[in-house]
């Protein structure tokens, strides 16, 4: 089984996501492309009978730093360091997510944080109903760090302290 699919299995399972009414109904093997769905139960509504606003998000959370982290490879750190939700439009009908991961993007990602030692970068998804209504737009804010090579750790240890 690919990596891909195998992830996709395991996170539809995961018990946050199966109490929230979230469902991941595509990951791409090259991690470039993530499709999640929300439908709205009886346990995931709000006082008014609309999504939760919760679930909105927790439908977006990981899946920027996860699909960079696939995509720089192992010499990068990679973290969610902030997040900001803007609710556009109440619904009751399932919602979604489209996340899509170009190469320039990666490649500006990653040119950045070699350059810079480190990098903040935000990204923007939009949850639409499946007539393409904005419900809410969420922007998430990632950090990426070369990690230090263990010669270079070494190396900073041993210098002598600037006089």
């Amino acid at each position: 089984m690919q990596h891909a699919t195998k992830l996709r299995w395991i996170i539809n399972l995961w018990p946050p996501n199966l109490a929230s009414g979230i469902r991941i109904l595509r990951i791409d093997p090259d991690y470039r492309r993530v499709v999640v769905r929300l439908k709205r139960y009886f346990f995931n509504r709000n006082y008014v009978g609309t999504h939760f606003g919760g679930s909105l998000f927790a439908m977006t959370d990981p899946w920027w730093m996860i699909m960079l982290l696939r995509n720089l490879g192992g010499d990068y750190i990679v973290w969610d360091k902030a997040a900001a939700i803007d609710f556009v439009k109440a619904v009751r009908e399932p919602v979604y997510a489209d996340f899509t991961l170009d190469a320039a993007t990666i490649g500006s990602i990653r040119a950045s944080a070699d350059r810079e030692g480190k990098t903040l970068h935000w990204f923007t998804i939009d949850v639409t109903t499946a007539s393409g209504v904005v419900v809410a737009q969420v922007r998430k804010q990632v950090y990426v760090r070369r990690k230090r090579r263990h010669s270079e750790a070494i190396t900073e240890r041993e210098a002598p302290a600037a006089q």
